[in-house]
């Protein structure tokens, strides 16, 4: 059966074969190629319109540090650092404030004039006379300025800019202020080199004082007991760290 029977050769008979052969192969192949198309075509649609919607999407995530929170009067700065204070000061502490001696501080202060040092290039640091005042006794402090700076500079060092403030042993209470009752509004304008010192003396009369005691008419101000306390410098907006003393 499988040999070729005519009048003609063979190998012309197998000739036709292989071409008839050949060609019902290629026409599978077609006819499977198009339902394939037909049918299987739309098969990884879901997949790769999901694949392009993923693509599409963007992640906008924005996000604002949480500050740590400005330090309360009491809290002190670097003796060299410009740390922000206010020439009034306050007994009030910021929410989220830290007490640590070595924060800044960060109260309203008038800004430094054009032309003058800037805080950046000096240093406030003030400390009692004593360590330990008996009762009655005046305790008395000193504050020293210092041009840390490598160039000369002027700066106002006029009473009403330059402070000694008294607070409670864990700085939440503003006691005093040597601005509070006698204000001293005129200038004071010198010349600092670099590393040259102004050092100023103030006394204590032991009682408390506010902000309003110059213009109120009968201030308030009560002695303060025996304890323990610290004092801080400050000039403009540079406090100093808090330096601690004793009335006993």
């Amino acid at each position: 059966m499988l040999e070729p029977n005519g009048p003609l050769p063979p190998e012309i008979y197998w000739r036709r074969r292989a071409l008839a052969i050949g060609a019902a192969v290629i026409a599978l192949a077609l006819i499977i190629w198009a339902a394939s198309a037909l049918f299987g075509g739309g098969s990884d649609t879901p997949e790769a319109d999901s694949a392009a919607a993923s693509s599409s999407l963007t992640t906008d995530v924005s996000f604002t540090p949480n500050p740590s929170g400005s330090n309360a009067p009491d809290g002190g700065g670097g003796s060299g650092g410009g740390a922000a204070g206010g020439s009034g000061g306050s007994g009030s502490q910021a929410s989220g404030s830290s007490s640590s001696s070595s924060s800044s501080s960060s109260t309203t202060g008038a800004p430094v004039p054009a032309g003058q040092c800037a805080d950046s290039s000096l240093a406030v640091k003030a400390t009692a006379d004593k360590a330990t005042f008996a009762p009655g006794e005046e305790p008395s402090f000193t504050i020293v300025i210092t041009n840390i700076g490598s160039a000369p500079c002027d700066r106002d060092l006029a009473g009403g800019l330059q402070q000694v403030l008294v607070y409670s042993i864990d700085g939440k209470t503003r006691l005093w202020s040597n601005v509070d009752c006698y204000p001293q509004p005129a200038a004071d304008v010198r010349n600092l080199a670099p590393g040259e010192q102004a050092a100023f003396k103030v006394a204590w009369s032991a009682t408390t004082s506010n902000p309003e005691c110059a213009t109120a008419q009968n201030p308030e101000r009560n002695p303060v007991g025996a304890g323990a306390y610290t004092v801080v410098g400050q000039l403009g907006a540079l406090r100093s760290s808090p330096e601690p003393f004793n009335i006993a």
